[in-house]
């Protein structure tokens, strides 16, 4: 009743105002314009972990897969550092039921369908998601439906300042393992509605650092990691056009890399294996998106992509006699095209059809090889509903796959399979802003080539490793408009997971000779948790991010088993970490702690076969200063990683870097 007798009072004190203001000159003062950048927040009704901004680079990372450690729920497989090939693993479902997207398309590999994550930089990049189940939208390709889990690398988007047509960064690191780093980030404004930003990066390291191990003996001794240098160049190139109701844009791309395979530490037996064996990867993509809204009932969304990936192995007995001599080459082709209509019905209710298409081809130079090519094609329907409390998505994918190969009697297809997802969250309280939420995903992958063909493995009688997914959790996020606290964000998510005909690979008649089955099922059981606040005190601005995983991911293939109901392996039952920054003036501290509990490197759960826990405390320090007659800033950064000097292993045989050190220096003209 209060403000209304003052919205009265003030609204009759303005009308009584009018005649004298019309009487007056009015005075018209010019502000100069202000441009504001920020992260769309988004409610999510679908469990997503998102690092955005300064916020991501502040962390002491070298890629992408070092910064998705930090999120809850995702285990990094990392074989041996810098130089190692890096995949991720989120909820247990394994690494192949993880779709990569890099700004909207996926980045595929149809040989052995593992995207390694090592080989993207954070220094283009405005965003890393990680989704469970699917994004919260229905306005996508059919092929964001068709993974179990999905990673969202957003890359950045040209902003300029009033009067400002180019943005240069410049940067350079260098610190342990002899690294050289330089990179350079150029973006530039064409027009008020068309930019272009390219990216450049070189990096080599000689991946050589000590190693502590226990011996059969009962002492420990040291050893250094050989053959694991890297290095490799990085060209990205976009073109942004903004269009009423819409955009329009063009990414491409190109990495070429050699590096040394480390291999695994011997440790009975140390110094006799050289592991001298390289890699070469030569990978280049062309993509582009159109999105538009030609009227408030319809919009259009079209992807388009053409990729090639190279890859050339060489394991050389001259150069380690314990190895046989392999000189591989493979060559993949990848050609994908996808077309999404929205239409909304009314202001809550929307549907939507997307449709794609995807051809793959590989070859190699392998004895007997049979060239196999495959078409997929992919179809989705969905609706969503969203409402004040209430918000509901559901979906249908549709998948038929053929494939073709050069003997017609190894042809693989499916028969064409439907799968669901639902989706819901409900908000309880007007005005709090807690959620509660829900999804049910069925969601299968297809075998690789490397699964169906590869010479004396391959199976082309593989059935597609289906999933299922059931997910119930919460939300919280409020913002304080006073007081020491400033925002708290906080989430809880407890979920059950199947996995069945999971492809395995086993001895045939000798230990040389593997083949691939449909031999596993898994059930996983589990909770994510996480929290985010900042607040500040003294002026000192902290912002702080704790998360929390359990996991129980057993094996129930086979009840007869002595292993039956193992914990499968590298999956711990605890791991978490926690992030701490803290802002004063021109001043940035970064502290890091990730934790990963004790696990089995085998589902036979027996002490030969038990892997410690391991954590790492990393921690870096950044100086802002403003330098030459323009006031450019420069940017130094110190980072300290394991600072107390861990010696753990994320894959077993694979140690990792102990303390080692990062000096990086960054520079906007």
């Amino acid at each position: 009743m209060k403000r209304i007798i003052i919205a009265i009072i003030t609204g009759a004190a303005l009308l009584a105002s009018v005649p004298s203001i019309a009487q007056e000159t009015p005075k018209v003062d010019t502000l100069s314009p202000v441009t504001v950048v920020a992260q769309r927040i988004v409610r999510e009704i679908a469990p997503v972990q998102y690092l955005a901004g300064e916020q991501m680079r502040k962390l002491t990372s070298y890629s992408v897969a070092d910064a998705i450690r930090y999120f809850s729920g995702a285990q990094i497989k990392d074989y041996g550092g810098i130089g190692g090939l890096k995949s991720v693993n989120i909820r247990s479902l394994g690494s192949q039921h993880v779709g990569v997207f890099y700004d909207g398309l996926e980045m595929g590999n149809a040989q052995n369908g593992i995207v390694d994550l090592g080989r993207f930089s954070l220094d283009n990049l405005e965003a890393v998601s990680v989704y469970n189940g699917q994004k919260s939208a229905i306005f996508q390709s059919a092929k964001d439906y068709a993974s179990a889990s999905a990673v969202y690398l957003q890359s950045k988007i040209p902003v300029f300042s009033p009067g400002k047509k180019d943005n240069l960064s410049l940067g350079f690191k260098t610190g342990s393992f002899a690294l050289v780093n330089p990179s350079a980030f150029w973006e530039h404004k064409f027009s008020d509605r068309l930019s272009l930003s390219a990216s450049a990066e070189y990096m080599h390291t000689n991946g050589r650092y000590r190693f502590t191990y226990a011996t059969k003996g009962g002492y420990d001794t040291t050893a250094y990691r050989h053959n694991g240098d890297v290095r490799m160049e990085r060209v990205e190139m976009g073109l942004f056009r903004f269009i009423e109701g819409g955009h329009w844009k063009v990414k491409a791309y190109f990495y070429d890399s050699e590096r040394g395979y480390p291999g695994a530490s011997v440790r009975e037996e140390p110094g006799r294996f050289r592991h001298q064996d390289r890699q070469w990867d030569r990978n280049f993509f062309l993509q582009t998106q159109f999105k538009k809204e030609f009227s408030p009932r319809y919009s259009l969304l079209f992807n388009g992509k053409y990729a090639y990936d190279y890859l050339h192995y060489l394991s050389d007995p001259r150069e380690d006699v314990t190895t046989m001599y392999i000189n591989s080459h493979f060559r993949q082709n990848e050609v994908y095209a996808s077309l999404a209509h929205l239409f909304n019905i009314t202001k809550w209710w929307s549907l939507s059809l997307s449709d794609d298409i995807q051809y793959n081809k590989l070859n190699a130079d392998l004895t007997g090889f049979i060239y196999p090519n495959r078409f997929t094609f992919l179809n989705a329907a969905a609706t969503s509903v969203s409402l004040e409390r209430f918000k509901f998505q559901a979906s249908l994918l549709y998948t038929y796959v053929k494939d073709r190969s050069k003997y017609e009697s190894a042809h693989f297809s499916t028969d064409g399979k439907f799968t669901p997802t639902l989706i819901a969250s409900y908000r309880p309280f007007r005005g709090i802003g807690l959620d509660i939420r829900a999804f049910y995903k069925r969601v299968f992958r297809l075998p690789t080539f490397n699964d169906l063909y590869y010479t004396f493995v391959g199976n082309i009688n593989l059935k597609p490793e289906s999933t299922t997914q059931y997910n119930l959790g919460a939300v919280f996020s409020h913002k304080f408009n006073s007081g020491f606290f400033k925002t708290l964000d906080a989430s809880l998510d407890v979920y059950y997971n199947t996995v069945k005909n999971k492809i395995v690979a086993v001895p045939s008649s000798n230990q040389f000779r593997w083949t691939m089955l449909n031999f596993g099922r898994v059930e996983i059981k589990g909770l994510d948790a996480s929290a985010q606040t900042s607040f500040s005190t003294g002026g000192v601005v902290w912002n702080t991010r704790v998360n929390y995983t359990y996991q129980r991911a057993e094996d129930v293939t086979d009840k007869t088993s002595q292993w039956y109901r193992g914990q499968i392996p590298y999956i711990p039952w605890h791991s978490g970490s926690v992030v701490v920054t803290a802002d004063w003036r021109k001043w940035a501290l970064t502290y890091s702690f990730i934790y990963t509990g004790e696990r089995y490197e085998s589902v036979a759960n027996i002490v030969e076969n038990y892997s410690p826990a391991w954590y790492t405390h990393d921690m870096g320090i950044t100086r802002s200063l403003f330098i030459g007659p323009k006031n450019r800033e420069l940017k130094i950064t110190l980072e300290i990683n394991n600072i107390l000097n861990q010696q753990y292993e994320v894959v077993q045989c694979y140690p990792m870097p102990g303390t080692n050190v990062k000096l990086k220096l960054v520079v906007d003209l």
